[in-house]
């Protein structure tokens, strides 16, 4: 085996490495190859969609589909490439077509070895000795073996979409379709009956733990973006992290302390944070030391109108505007660094309409 042959093999090596962090041990923050090859294509979009700003949103959600044809495409020719090093000095002895001379330049060798990878035999090229046999067996199984593992892996990654999507506009459907926090709680607890919150809560941490995990296994699916902001990761994550923080600091605890010192409220609010700092940690989101955090002025603001809608629900109300801003003060600065990258604007994400 030759300089070229070995480069070959190493190209086909990291390929392969590649493809199993990112398909089979499926970890956020792992993969050689695939997070910076994704993030370029993200960032071609991105840089795109700023050409429009009419069109913005629209170019943006092209953005999840086309990286995933890119991967695919990049993984193959990444194989193909690597194969091609490896069969290129073969080319005209021990590999040779059926009839006719065969030409050894990589253009040809690229044609074999994709042929190879998918087809035994590499076409109307046929290999004449064991060890180029062996060869072309193994490119046949490697072929096979990821084209099988890839489909599989995009069979999970859109079905954990559509569990999101599906979460996302449930915390949607469950504010009236306001994106307020303080609507969701008013609907939670009709006339101050808060007796089946804890439950309707539970379910929601069900689903929100799996599409926190989803995007631990599956970092392709932060890239997926919608036009809707109903959908946004963001805004999902602020209206539960709003609601659990009202709850604790806005509540009458004497009269509503079981659902205030639930397990249900308590694991909505960690599990909101543990998505956002998934997605803080391991994505390409907004300057760390990138604020987006709302005045101290527009929070008291915001909370009063959040007891606006509680008390025109008749809850009992607790208020504690300092301990309010202090929570926010917490898991705002999260949303703030993932909501910027994906292309939405603050409105979209904190839907309440403060009073004047």
């Amino acid at each position: 085996m030759d300089l070229e042959q070995l480069l070959g093999a190493g190209v086909m090596v990291l390929f392969l490495v590649d493809i199993f962090f990112i398909v089979l041990y499926a970890r956020a923050g792992t993969g050689l190859l695939a997070p910076k090859w994704n993030r370029l294509i993200w960032a071609v979009v991105s840089g795109a969609s700023g050409l429009s700003s009419r069109h913005r949103s629209t170019i943006l959600s092209f953005a999840g589909p086309l990286i995933v044809v890119a991967l695919i495409v990049f993984w193959a020719f990444g194989l193909t490439v690597g194969a091609a090093l490896i069969i290129r000095p073969e080319l005209g002895t021990s590999i040779r077509p059926s009839s006719g001379n065969s030409p050894t330049d990589i253009v040809t060798a690229l044609l074999v070895a994709g042929s190879s990878l998918s087809i035994v035999g590499g076409g109307e090229y046929s290999p004449h000795t064991s060890g180029t046999r062996i060869l072309f067996l193994l490119n046949s199984l490697i072929g096979a073996s990821v084209l099988s593992l890839v489909l599989s892996y995009l069979v999970q990654v859109y079905s954990a979409l559509r569990e999101r999507n599906a979460l996302a506009l449930t915390v949607d459907l469950m504010t009236g379709g306001t994106g307020d926090g303080a609507e969701m709680l008013a609907r939670l607890g009709p006339d101050g009956d808060f007796s089946s919150a804890p439950s309707e809560l539970g379910n929601l941490v069900r689903s929100l733990a799996m599409t926190k995990e989803a995007h631990h296994f599956y970092p392709l699916l932060f890239y997926f973006r919608f036009r809707e902001p109903l959908y946004s990761v963001s805004r999902m994550s602020f209206i539960l992290l709003d609601l659990t923080s009202l709850i604790g600091t806005t509540l009458d605890r004497q009269k509503h302390g079981a659902l205030v010192q639930s397990a249900s409220v308590a694991s909505l609010y960690n599990c909101s944070r543990f998505l956002l700092e998934t997605l803080d940690q391991n994505f390409p989101t907004a300057n760390k030391g990138h604020k987006d955090q709302a005045s101290n002025k527009a929070i008291a603001r915001s909370y009063a109108a959040a007891l606006e809608v509680l008390q025109r629900a008749g809850i009992n109300t607790q208020p504690d505007a300092k301990r309010y801003a202090d929570q926010r003060g917490q898991w705002e600065p999260l949303v703030g660094r993932v909501r910027p990258t994906l292309g939405y604007r603050m409105d979209e994400i904190d839907c309440r309409k403060p009073s004047n």
